[in-house]
């Protein structure tokens, strides 16, 4: 039987399997990155795919707290986008 990776979401606390989370990354600079592979190293924050988390997380300071680095508007922006890209991956495998 494979493990299967168990994450919280920053934004509404619930737990989802890893692979369908979205990841932020302290980098060893100070900052943060978006991290779509999953594998940069460092210390990670996950995130739902869900406009409603991101907003919930960026609203608490959620990352910020998690990450203890300050977010820049240009890691919330890659954030939207991947959620769009998502959304819009979604809605092509619906139809």
């Amino acid at each position: 039987m494979k493990h299967i990776a168990i994450r919280m979401c920053a934004g509404c606390r619930g737990r989802f399997e890893k692979t369908s989370m979205m990841r932020v990354v302290r980098s060893p600079e100070g900052g943060a990155v978006y991290d779509p592979t999953m594998r940069v190293s460092g210390r990670g924050v996950y995130l739902c795919y869900n406009r409603k988390c991101v907003d919930i997380a960026r609203k608490r300071h959620a990352l910020e707290r998690a990450l203890k680095v300050a977010m820049t508007d240009s890691i919330w922006e890659e954030l939207e986008r991947a959620l769009e890209k998502s959304t819009s991956d979604d809605a092509v495998v619906n139809d």
